[in-house]
This record gives structure tokens, C-alpha cells and sequence, in this order.
């Protein structure tokens, strides 16, 4: 095992688990995003419905990666959570409330229910937006003094962060949108789909105001992707996103018989969300603290990371499987007077 490059097998690791959090929570999130555009209880129930079975799992990922940060890179576990401490206490505030009023507005009187929907909401947006402000802080960098954090409280509320903090509501909200055209039908699921195709095209032009922001910001960002050959090697990512989102349209249009044909535009969602993904992977690709702390210069040693290893190499496939049996037990439409079918 000593052999192995355990530090990018970590990196590997970590950035798995973040990206499913986004993918399992993301979703999970949108519907709490899309409540105030659904004003019917029974529609209500159901959205939530579609996720109650599964939805207390997916923030198992987001643990792992915080544990895994910390295990396998302890200088970047510090410095981070020191300088996003306020978004990620005030973002883990905000799942909190959600979780609470997800549990209670089923339990509570009629007349209490909406109190409870409106936390629940509120809750989604607050964990959404400080998600993507994080992120927004992590790509603009740190200032880091030794193995510490050198920056002030604050430096992570930026006009840049703001920004991304609303995109990562946009996104979930899309995700949300077309995750309830799989689970629900009839009204619901049309005003899931007129909802979607509206998301799109403000998502498509807050990702194109990122991708000239972030190059503009950071001349060494613009170096990597507009530099020959890199901006060959990189050309894809774009087009693949244009084409993403001109194929999620067409399908959610729908043709010429108005159906939309099962999870594809579920599906494209999730790859238009991996793209921005790898876009931020290639942007900032060695560093685990940008601007300039490689993953390598952040490592713990190898023995702790082989040692904690084996515990990932344990836990990985055991909740990859359950989260699989839990998804396929309540596969089908979801309706108010059935449940699952």
C-alpha cells in the first residue's frame, strides 16, 4: 500500500464524496428551493414525499468528506474551516431547520403546517446559498500564513461569492425540477417541467458569467485554460455544456407528444452539474488551498492516510449500497392517495 500515490487517491476520494453530496442532496435541496413556487399542500406532500425515504442519508457523504479532509489532509481541514467558518456553521443551520420542519410538518396541525414549509424552505435556501458562497470564497483563494489561515473572518463574503451562492440555488432548484418530472405526473409534474425549462437558461448564462469571471480574476486560471494546447485539451468542457443544455431543452419541450421520456432530463441536469465540476477541478488543479497549497504539500503522513484508507475502502461500498437499495426499493411515481407505484 505504501506504494500507492495515497495523497491523489485521497484527492480522488474527497472530491468523490463532495460531488455525491451535491448530486444526492443537491436534488433533495431544490424541491425545499422550488416550495414557494407550489402553493397546494397535496403538491407539497408530495415533492416531499419523492425524497423522504432517502433524504436523512444524504448528508453521510458530506461527513465523509469533512472526515476524510481532515484524516488525509490536516493542514488544508484547518485552514479551511477556519476561513469558511461562518458559511459552513450558518450552511449546517440551515439543515438543521430543514431537517426539523421535514420531520414536523407531517407530525403538525393543519393550521401549523405552513409555519413548518416555510422553515422548511427557508432552511434549503440558506444551506444552498452559504454552499455555493463557500465555494465561491475556495476558487478566489486564501491567505494562508504557515499551515494557518491568514485572512480575516469576513474575506469570504465577496461579490464573487454572492454570485456563486445564488447559482448553487439556481442549480439545485433545476435539480429539484427535474427529479419531481421522474416521481410525479399529471399537473405537477407539467409545472415541474415549465419550471425546468425556465431554469435552464438562467443557469446556462450564470455559468458562462462565472467561466469569464473567474479568468478575469485570476490571471493563473486564465493561463491554464486559454494557453496552447491546454485550451484543446480544455475545449470540450464547454461545448459539452452547450450541448447538455440544448438536449435537456428538447427534451423537456418534449416534441411533438408533450411526454418526457423518463429520467433524461434528470440525467443532463447531473452532467451539466459534473461539468462545472471538472471545469473547477482543471481550474484549480494541484491546489487543496488556492491559490498556491498543492494536495501533496497539505498531506498528512503516508501511514495516517494508508491507515485511514482501509476504513474508506470499508465504508465506501457499504453506503454506495444501501443508498443503490434504498433508491431501487422506492423507484416509481409517487402520488398523494398511493405513495409509491
Amino acid at each position: 500500500m505504501m506504494n500507492l500515490d495515497l495523497s491523489l487517491i485521497w484527492v480522488l476520494i474527497i472530491g468523490f464524496g463532495l460531488m455525491m453530496y451535491v448530486v444526492m442532496d443537491g436534488f433533495d435541496l431544490g424541491i425545499g428551493i422550488l416550495f414557494p413556487f407550489i402553493r397546494a399542500t397535496p403538491d407539497r406532500d408530495i415533492m416531499v414525499n419523492t425524497v423522504a425515504p432517502v433524504w436523512d442519508g444524504n448528508e453521510t457523504w458530506l461527513v465523509m468528506g469533512g472526515a476524510g479532509l481532515l484524516a488525509a489532509f490536516p493542514m488544508a481541514y484547518a485552514v479551511l474551516l477556519s476561513a469558511l467558518f461562518i458559511p459552513l456553521i450558518v450552511m449546517l443551520m440551515g439543515l438543521i431547520l430543514r431537517g426539523v420542519a421535514f420531520e414536523f410538518r407531517f407530525k403538525a396541525e393543519e393550521g401549523h403546517r405552513p409555519y413548518w414549509d416555510i422553515a422548511f424552505s427557508a432552511g434549503s435556501y440558506i444551506a444552498a446559498f452559504f454552499q455555493g458562497a463557500a465555494l465561491g470564497a475556495f476558487i478566489n483563494g486564501f491567505i494562508v500564513t504557515g499551515p494557518s489561515y491568514g485572512g480575516g473572518a469576513l474575506d469570504w463574503l465577496t461579490p464573487f461569492s454572492v454570485f456563486t451562492g445564488i447559482g448553487v440555488i439556481v442549480s439545485y432548484a433545476l435539480l429539484g425540477s427535474t427529479w419531481l418530472t421522474i416521481k410525479t405526473e399529471g399537473a405537477l409534474q407539467g409545472r415541474m417541467i415549465g419550471i425546468a425549462k425556465r431554469i435552464v437558461p438562467v443557469l446556462l448564462i450564470g455559468i458562462g458569467i462565472v467561466s469569464l469571471w473567474t479568468p478575469l480574476a485570476h490571471h493563473e486560471i486564465a493561463t491554464r485554460w486559454f494557453s496552447v494546447p491546454n485550451i484543446f485539451y480544455f475545449a470540450p468542457v464547454p461545448i459539452l455544456v452547450l450541448a447538455s443544455s440544448f438536449q435537456l431543452m428538447r427534451l423537456l419541450t418534449g416534441g411533438s407528444d408533450g411526454k418526457v421520456p423518463g429520467a433524461g432530463p434528470f440525467l443532463l441536469a447531473l452532467l451539466l452539474l459534473f461539468l462545472g465540476y471538472s471545469g473547477l477541478a482543471i481550474s484549480l488543479w494541484p491546489n487543496i488551498i488556492p491559490p498556491g497549497v498543492s494536495f501533496r504539500d497539505a498531506a498528512a503522513p503516508a501511514q495516517s492516510q494508508a491507515f485511514t484508507l482501509v476504513g474508506a475502502v470499508i465504508i465506501i461500498p457499504i453506503i454506495l449500497g444501501y443508498t443503490g437499495w434504498a433508491y431501487y426499493v422506492f423507484r416509481g411515481k409517487v402520488t398523494g392517495r398511493e405513495g409509491y407505484h
